[in-house]
């Protein structure tokens, strides 16, 4: 069974015991990315239709976002584009995006995930989340680590929701963030992986 076989997050949390809340848990202030960044993204969003399909919207839009963020990271995690995991024959996969603690014995060692990111296919928010959730849980058996929170981000390039698996309860951020106020975006996003940060270090 793959992680993309969870349609909802129903189906999650009825396999594994989970319990489901909304909240508003991201505190995010508005960050500017770099200035040669935010010439290529316009550069590209007036020229390309980078939504008519998911590898321009993969390839233009989403991962480009990611990588600028990583930027600011890079000595404290790693970052993979499809890389798989797994801790049993139903929690197994490709997630889109991960960021993971980064190894001391180098960058082809994958480590405790803390932050997933998934494209949601079709627009499909709600399988997204289902596939989100399910590697959330699969993070959390990798890392050993049921305390610690694992956060989970689903796009489809323009919009962004983020939420997080704490113990047994998911906590879904009921607001979301567009690509349009990239600033806010970059904010949110950067939140995240600095609130994985505080968590490691604690």
């Amino acid at each position: 069974m793959a992680f993309s076989d969870f349609k909802n997050i129903g189906e999650v949390q009825k396999k594994y015991n989970i319990k489901y809340k909304e909240d508003i848990f991201i505190k995010a202030s508005e960050i500017q990315p770099s200035e040669n960044f935010v010439k290529d993204f316009v550069f590209y969003k007036e020229n390309i239709d980078v939504f008519s399909s998911e590898a321009s919207r993969s390839e233009i839009v989403i991962s480009p976002i990611l990588r600028e963020l990583y930027k600011q990271y890079y000595t404290k995690y790693s970052f993979w584009i499809q890389k798989s995991i797994s801790c049993d024959d139903v929690l197994s996969g490709t997630p889109d995006y991960i960021f993971s603690e980064k190894s001391v014995l180098g960058k082809t060692v994958l480590e405790k995930p803390t932050v997933i990111i998934v494209e949601a296919k079709r627009n499909d928010f709600e399988q997204g989340w289902g596939q989100c959730l399910a590697e959330l849980v699969a993070s959390q058996k990798i890392n050993g680590d049921y305390e610690r929170p694992v956060y989970g981000v689903v796009t489809d390039g323009n919009l962004w929701q983020f939420g997080k698996l704490e113990k047994d309860c998911f906590f879904k951020n009921t607001e979301s963030y567009i690509v349009d106020k990239l600033s806010l975006l970059f904010g949110a996003l950067n939140f995240v992986v600095q609130s994985a940060e505080l968590v490691r270090k604690a």
